[in-house]
């Protein structure tokens, strides 16, 4: 008797626990005298180290244009650390990850800057075992781009040696159109393959935007509600009480739209909407995402103005304290058009999510700081309990992305005593209480997956072309339109503009309180 043929195992269908491990490599972050390198990208990497996964011969050099050595360069990240660390600066740690950091100091166009740079990567490739495995982070302005790539190809810092790897982690914006995104894309695959090239999104990193898929696809109570027979409509709400602050030059060009409806709330918006992918290669992943932004309704300019709600925050007040205008703002043009919310009615044109409107809202200067997804159900016929007690409300599941990463579900239950009263109540699960433990920033998830070679949680190119398809038709309605939809205003400190409110109105729904 011949023996069961046995089939072969895929690690990819045995959890998400299962996934390749980073493999040692020089970091190197151009603009490392950013903010963001400070603020995110090297207490992500500490953070990293100190949880124990960072790999022991990993360097990090950081290449700026300023006048700084390596002890200075150390000095300034420790109190960075100390500020901005989920887990707090261990002396002991940073003894260890501190000898792995390092300062390069050049132009971003200079010939003897990306040589000395090539000696120094192939120097602590022969001390410290890394295997010529490169990973370069752009954490700088997209007009950098092109001449950052060059160098790379002309040095050749972007080949790579038998076994070995070399990588580009590229930071939104990644254009301001379809026609420059492609430019750029252009830019970046003479240097870099495609699989080679990470598109960032932190957006992707955060713990619960990760969970989505297990919620939906491990969960045997949700999914066969998944789709137009029981959702009602879902709202995505990306709510901060922060203005510009120091960043009006840029923001003045870009827009609440571009620079989050584009990129973070539509991949958020493609992780709801998907539908199962065959297994979790990251192609996989991202073919069922594609899918969803190729479904997403192209707006005329008569459904942006029927649609869509622009508007700028005026002044008011945030937590006790007095703003000024959008106008008024530092190096904002006093008589700019540029958006700082947006609230707006997509639909998904395909079997699941025909007829189920999607509410996107995003805004500066609003009371609080919030990220979430709302799943709306459709109510319970009106007979029995409805009947009785009106107003009972939706089922109403809700993915907290920030601050407090969690899901809460929205239900109803008998209130204790002898008379049958109804009252809505919540099924609530936090991460950091149910776990024992913070979760871990964005940035350390995207760094690590870059380190393992694991694309899933960035952003494809044709994902990033099909986005601005969607995108584009919004902007020229705005701006090259004789008779473009009114820019709204709305005190800071507020919700929005009343026509947000009304966006919903006309459907008979309203936005959910945050």
């Amino acid at each position: 008797m011949n023996p069961t043929p046995q089939r072969p195992s895929n690690p990819l269908r045995e959890g998400l626990s299962n996934r390749a491990l980073p493999r040692p490599c020089n970091v190197v972050i151009f603009g490392a005298s950013g903010d963001l390198t400070y603020r995110k990208l090297i207490p992500a990497l500490y953070n990293i180290q100190a949880d124990g996964d960072l790999p022991a011969t990993t360097h990090i050099t950081g290449f700026a244009r300023r006048e700084k050595s390596d002890d200075s360069f150390r000095t300034e990240l420790h109190e960075a650390i100390g500020k901005f660390s989920r887990s707090g600066l261990d002396e002991n740690v940073w003894n260890e990850f501190s000898t792995r950091v390092h300062y390069h100091r050049s132009e971003f166009g200079s010939d003897e800057g990306y040589q000395s740079l090539a000696e120094r990567l192939n120097k602590l490739d022969e001390e410290s075992g890394t295997a010529a495995n490169r990973l370069f982070y752009l954490s700088v302005s997209p007009a950098e781009f092109e001449g950052i790539l060059i160098k790379l190809a002309q040095f050749g810092l972007n080949k790579t040696r038998e076994g070995s790897w070399s990588r580009v982690i590229v930071e939104k914006p990644f254009g301001k159109d379809r026609h420059t995104a492609h430019e750029l894309n252009e830019m970046v695959s003479r240097v870099f393959e495609e699989k080679d090239t990470y598109r960032i999104d932190h957006y992707l990193g955060k713990e619960t935007a990760q969970n989505i898929m297990v919620l939906r696809f491990a969960n045997a109570i949700f999914e066969p509600l998944w789709n137009h027979r029981y959702i009602d409509h879902i709202q995505i709400t990306a709510a901060e009480p922060m203005g510009v602050e120091a960043r009006g030059p840029y923001y003045d060009n870009a827009g609440a739209l571009r620079d989050m409806v584009q990129n973070h709330l539509t991949q958020i918006l493609c992780l709801v909407a998907m539908e199962p992918p065959t297994d979790l290669s990251a192609d996989s992943v991202r073919d069922e995402k594609l899918k969803v932004v190729r479904s997403m309704r192209l707006m005329s300019p008569e459904d942006v103005a029927k649609n869509v709600v622009r508007a700028q925050y005026g002044s008011g007040s945030i937590n006790g304290k007095e703003v000024p205008e959008y106008r008024a703002e530092d190096r904002v043009n006093p008589k700019s058009e540029t958006e700082t919310f947006v609230a707006m009615k997509v639909h998904v044109d395909n079997w699941r999510w025909a007829g189920v409107p999607f509410y996107i809202r995003v805004g500066k200067r609003l009371p609080k700081h919030s990220a979430e997804i709302a799943i709306f159900f459709k109510e319970t016929p009106g007979v029995l309990f409805n009947a009785e007690q009106a107003g009972l409300g939706p089922n109403v599941l809700v993915i907290r992305l920030q601050p407090d990463e969690g899901i809460s579900l929205r239900m109803q239950s008998k209130r204790p005593g002898a008379q049958l009263c109804i009252e809505s109540v919540k099924m609530d699960f936090h991460y950091g209480t149910s776990f024992g433990k913070p979760s871990p920033e964005a940035y350390e998830r995207l760094l690590l997956d870059a380190m393992a070679g694991d694309a899933t949680l960035f952003a494809r190119r044709d994902e990033v072309d099909q986005a601005w398809t969607f995108i584009d038709c919004i902007e020229h309605a705005w701006h090259q339109n004789p008779n473009p939809p009114p820019m709204h205003s709305y005190p800071s400190g507020s919700w929005g503009p009343h026509a947000a409110d009304e966006l919903l109105a006309a459907d008979g729904r309203a936005w959910r309180r945050l």
